[in-house]
């Protein structure tokens, strides 16, 4: 009896991948206070809240009863869809699973930092591992994209730079290990040194982006100049922030 299996009727197959992704860092549990902050997130950034799937972190939390049901209820009325945990105890990690959801362990002390923080408040966002520098970043491979890179669809180049030879729509997704291309209109979603590359940059030749990030430093389009829009313009991540500059 063979055990080959004809390459014809697999339905699948499993693949690693390095998938950005929105850490929601809990320094509360009140599902109430967690919501009246969304609610003013929501308002003042409504194109950030469309269908973005977050890891909700509770390793600053000291509750082994967690009511993580509530939590994802608050986030899925605002837009979010949580798709893991990440940390907490026994009861924790049985809970999300008992959900649906994913679990992660807690990240390693000095392994990742919260990058934009909201203060006092119960929420913090956004994730990211520590940044490379200058002299340890690698030389890294260019993907050249032809072509328009429409609403729902994600390009991505894990090992380097990514060129897109077209427009990239609102409702896309660009990412790149190190710097973005874009000789169009960048209307969607552009994240360059997803890996932590500082040196990393984003250039487009009309920019209209819903957001825009460079190793984690996330500017969202209510954040741009309105001077910068529908202009040629590069990003960099110099000062500890974004600067966004006419191209030229």
């Amino acid at each position: 009896m063979s055990l080959n299996v004809d390459s014809a009727v697999v339905a699948f197959t499993f693949k690693g991948g390095m998938l950005p992704m929105t850490v929601m860092e809990l320094s509360s549990a009140d599902p109430e206070q967690i919501r009246q902050q969304l609610s003013g997130k929501f308002s003042q950034s409504p194109a950030f809240f469309q269908h973005t799937p977050v890891v909700l972190s509770v390793e600053k939390l000291d509750e082994p009863h967690l009511a993580l049901e509530r939590i994802c209820a608050v986030c899925r009325d605002h837009k979010l869809l949580p798709v893991a945990v990440r940390g907490g105890t026994e009861p924790v990690r049985q809970s999300a699973w008992a959900l649906g959801l994913g679990w992660f362990p807690p990240v390693a002390e000095g392994r990742a930092r919260v990058l934009e923080s909201v203060g006092s408040s119960p929420v913090q966002e956004v994730a990211r591992e520590e940044p490379v520098s200058e002299s340890e970043a690698p030389t890294l491979a260019t993907r050249l994209y032809r072509g328009t890179v429409r609403s729902g669809q994600q390009v991505s180049a894990s090992d380097g730079d990514l060129v897109v030879i077209g427009a990239v729509n609102a409702g896309a997704e660009v990412l790149a290990a190190g710097s973005i291309h874009v000789y169009g209109a960048l209307r969607g979603r552009a994240l360059a040194g997803i890996h932590g590359n500082t040196q990393a940059g984003i250039y487009c030749r009309e920019l209209e982006a819903e957001l825009l990030s460079v190793a984690g430093n996330y500017k969202r389009s209510e954040d741009i100049d309105a001077q910068l829009l529908g202009q040629p313009a590069e990003v960099h991540f110099t000062k500890e922030q974004l600067e966004i500059k006419p191209l030229g």
